[in-house]
């Protein structure tokens, strides 16, 4: 059965199928098709974005992952822990913009515990009104062993504390032999998976990402999808699928690539083209039957690789992102203002919308 009749009449790629329907169909097909499935799921011709800031309360981390140019040590002359009154500084500024949510994350800070969480979450909801999307799975799992409590129990503080969603940040690739090679200290796709299952069963949506373009194979990112995919099937939690590319810049892999002392096998990585993001996106259209939203990655294509995303299934440009320092760290700098996002959807033959965290539209432009 070729890829037409599995998208169009089957509906749903199955696993068994799914590698070589990856690796042999080209990349024109796999746009439209992933075009036709967006146009079914999102009938309007609306692509919709967000007005939100990144906010990394700290750039300390245990992980040291080695994709990673942002971590620091904690001894490190620029390593730094945010004070309220930056922190409150930056919400107010997202605010005075038209912004509805903060985007919160940071690295493993040996030093903090569940209060500082539960204080930075009440201090924040005390003073504004913004949805909190907040500490990826790898930091929730932090916080729990440090507290010596399970993950829900966890969710459940940090949620009454004002916690309201979960961004899916220490994804990358759902393999454990590859996160073993670009991450060995992070939590292992079991936990992460956890994380996400244990918020959605609370009522917490959360969002999905992946990381590729290190030493994934293609098997590996369908080992991915399906993960995400089967907890979508039990859960339903997930409002969105954000895939992005590994930017080597000023990271330890950058720097092994150029090393005779290693202790992984290195091949050498090439940035990932446009058209392998293109090809990875609209297949996670295809593969994601069950996730209504995916995100382009203006953040590391840039602008016009992202307006060509929305003919390749993306229906939604992600985040004016008023602050961006992890990608900025690797060497990756494009910025653009809400009117370059809502001109760029308009001129691809949209409407733009703003939306909120949960993808309720707040006005058309």
């Amino acid at each position: 059965m070729v890829i037409e009749d599995t998208v169009k009449i089957k509906g749903r790629i199955e696993k068994e199928e799914a590698l070589e329907i990856f690796r042999n169909t080209d990349l024109l097909t796999l746009g439209f098709l992933a075009d036709e499935v967006r146009k079914k799921l999102h009938q309007e011709n609306i692509v919709t974005f967000i007005v939100d800031r990144n906010i990394n309360y700290t750039n300390v981390c245990i992980n040291r992952c080695r994709f990673c140019a942002f971590y620091r040590e904690k001894d490190s002359s620029d390593a730094y822990l945010i004070s309220k009154d930056e922190l409150f500084r930056k919400i107010e500024e997202t605010l005075e913009q038209g912004g509805t949510q903060i985007l919160i994350q940071g690295g493993l800070h040996p030093d903090l515990g569940i209060d500082f969480y539960v204080d930075m979450l009440r201090s924040i909801k005390d003073k504004f009104q913004i949805n909190i999307h907040g500490f990826s799975p790898p930091e929730i799992q932090y916080i729990a062993r440090k507290a010596g409590k399970p993950v829900r129990d966890v969710l459940i503080i940090l949620k009454e504390a004002g916690l309201d969603s979960i961004p899916g940040g220490g994804a990358e690739i759902l393999s454990d032999r590859i996160r073993e090679q670009i991450s060995p200290n992070k939590i292992k796709t079991d936990k992460w998976l956890e994380v996400m299952a244990e918020a959605h069963n609370l009522g917490m949506r959360t969002t999905a990402t992946m990381m590729f373009g290190t030493y994934e194979t293609e098997e590996d990112i369908i080992e991915h999808l399906d993960a995400i995919r089967s907890l979508q099937d039990r859960t339903g939690g997930f409002t969105a699928f954000i895939p992005w590319t590994f930017q080597p810049g000023n990271t330890e892999i950058e720097r092994l690539q150029y090393s005779s002392i290693s202790d992984f096998n290195i091949r050498k990585i090439q940035t990932a083209t446009a058209i392998e993001y293109l090809r990875v996106l609209s297949f996670s259209r295809l593969y994601l039957d069950n996730i209504k939203n995916i995100q382009a990655s203006w953040v590391t294509q840039g602008l016009k690789v992202a307006q060509i995303a929305l003919r390749f299934g993306a229906n939604d440009f992600g985040s004016t992102m008023l602050e961006e320092n992890v990608v900025r760290a690797a060497g990756v700098s494009y910025r653009v203002s809400k009117e370059d996002i809502i001109n760029a959807i308009r001129t691809a033959g949209f409407k733009p919308a703003q939306r909120d965290t949960y993808y309720n539209i707040l006005r058309f432009f």
